[in-house]
């Protein structure tokens, strides 16, 4: 079998366990809030730029439909896209089966071949473009002609990048990178090709720069300032890189940076080598220094880095297998055994809780289907101009999810994300609002947000029915007469 067809066959198979697994989970927090926040088409949004958005509310109205597994279905078939990219760049640069054994490694990667792969998140359409960038770039820069087919294709490649995540500006800045650092190639930014690429780019990015004019910068601010200064932490970086490790898988991550060093210690006459070098240092060392001062820094936001060195590791690995054949099949088999068993362990468990976990993080990947009946069948949504109300976007997001959009449903927090911008405060002021909790809710408690209420009635608790597992109690309380600060 040759390895495009091998890799075809990855597509195929991967594909359809991914759609199984989108199908036995609801959607998690982070997914149940894009859809529910992420209804209207706007510009772009308060947490991200708007791709992802836009192709959560597009799959909504294109089907009329918004099962878990049919949101999902744009990101499944994205990463599919993703994995024939993968193989193609790794191949241009290293040989048809390191672009198969690297394809191979980014399915086995959880952080990739689970979360990106299936999920409602950004990083589905930021991986897909970012690749689609690479290979382009990695086609034009040896060619000996205006080669300005590739060179457009990566410029809009990376404009779909920059709608899909702000991080896709560290990889771009790695393309310069290389470009000022290697001889040979540096002779193309005395051409017009790469500036009309950064024009095409910058040209999609337009959507979000007007939507940030209009808001105050808000998503700008709120991204740039999640990295801040809580002082110093000498570990921290350590710690930072141990994550990404884990999220990568250790047996992946170890041979991956073994090849990076490799490959920096090449340096740019190695020019293939070099140029994933480029664009993948940023990310995986810029938050492993954000570590030092901050312990907030989420693994997963070094993602677009390692994606850049898996072309790396699939040589590396086809290395590995040139001496130890028997090892490297075991082990990429064995990875693959271990993946689909930790599946069907994760969606048996959300379904039937099983392990009778004391605090169930489960319930985040169950949909709160029975709220809208429990609701009902208490009277709650019988008056005219029902607002509901969350205490977190969370819970905001779960419950607008849930209720598929009507009654409107309000954040009661000053960290609202998106929500805090999806409500005019105009028509809510002066209203009575009914407040959805986990945890007792006090009309202090709201004040200390910004939130404004006459006061607050504890209603009888809700139970909500969910599908195969014990009915989830919400507590209720009738908030009086918000007024006060904006919503």
């Amino acid at each position: 079998m040759t390895p495009a067809r091998a890799v075809a066959c990855l597509i195929a198979a991967s594909a359809a366990i991914r759609l199984a697994f989108a199908a036995a989970l609801g959607l998690g927090i982070d997914e149940s809030y894009m859809v529910a926040a992420g209804r209207s088409v706007r510009l772009s949004y308060f947490d991200h730029p708007p791709l992802s958005w836009w192709l959560s509310a597009g799959i909504a109205h294109a089907t009329g439909s918004e099962a878990a597994w049919v949101m999902r279905l744009p990101f499944i078939a994205l990463f599919a896209v993703s994995t024939w990219l993968m193989f193609r760049l790794a191949a241009t640069l290293f040989g048809p089966r390191a672009g198969l054994l690297a394809a191979v490694a980014l399915n086995l990667s959880p952080v990739f071949g689970v979360t990106t792969a299936s999920w409602v998140l950004p990083d589905g359409p930021l991986d897909c473009a970012l690749l689609a960038a690479a290979l382009c770039l990695a086609r034009a820069l040896p060619a000996r002609r205006a080669a300005w087919g590739w060179w457009l294709g990566a410029g809009l490649a990376a404009g779909g990048a920059l709608l899909s995540k702000y991080s896709a500006g560290l990889i771009l800045l790695g393309a310069l990178g290389y470009l000022l650092t290697q001889p040979e190639h540096r002779r193309w930014l005395a051409r017009p090709q790469p500036y009309a690429a950064a024009l095409v780019a910058a040209v999609a990015l337009a959507p979000v720069l007007a939507w940030n004019a209009g808001h105050g910068w808000a998503s700008f601010a709120f991204q740039g300032g999640r990295g801040a200064v809580e002082g110093l932490r000498p570990f921290g970086p350590l710690t930072v890189l141990g994550g990404e490790a884990l999220f990568v898988l250790p047996w992946l991550w170890l041979p991956m940076m073994w090849a990076f060093l490799r490959a920096l210690r090449a340096g740019p006459a190695a020019w293939e080598s070099w140029l994933l070098c480029c664009l993948g240092a940023l990310p995986v060392l810029l938050f492993a220094l954000v570590g030092l001062w901050s312990k907030h820094v989420l693994y997963h936001w070094a993602a677009p880095g390692y994606l850049m060195l898996f072309p790396l590791l699939g040589r590396q690995i086809e290395r590995l297998s040139a001496a130890r054949p028997r090892l490297v099949r075991a082990t990429l088999l064995g990875t693959a055994a271990l993946l689909v068993v930790a599946l069907g362990v994760v969606a048996s468990e959300v379904h039937w809780n099983w392990l009778k976990l004391p605090a169930d993080p489960a319930l985040q990947a169950r949909d709160w289907t029975g709220l809208r009946e429990g609701l009902a069948a208490r009277g709650l949504l019988d008056r005219p101009g029902t607002v509901l109300a969350a205490t977190g976007w969370q819970e905001a997001g779960k419950i607008g999810y849930a209720l598929g959009g009507d009654p409107v449903v309000l954040c009661l927090n000053r960290d609202a994300r998106e929500f805090g911008l999806t409500v005019n405060a105009a028509l809510v002021e002066g209203i009575d609002v009914l407040v959805l909790a986990t945890r007792p809710v006090s009309r202090d408690g709201l004040a200390a947000q910004g939130f404004m209420f006459d006061s607050v009635e504890e209603l009888p608790p809700l139970s909500v029915a969910l599908a195969g597992r014990e009915p989830l109690t919400m507590l209720v309380f009738l908030a009086h007469r918000l007024h006060g600060p904006s919503v």
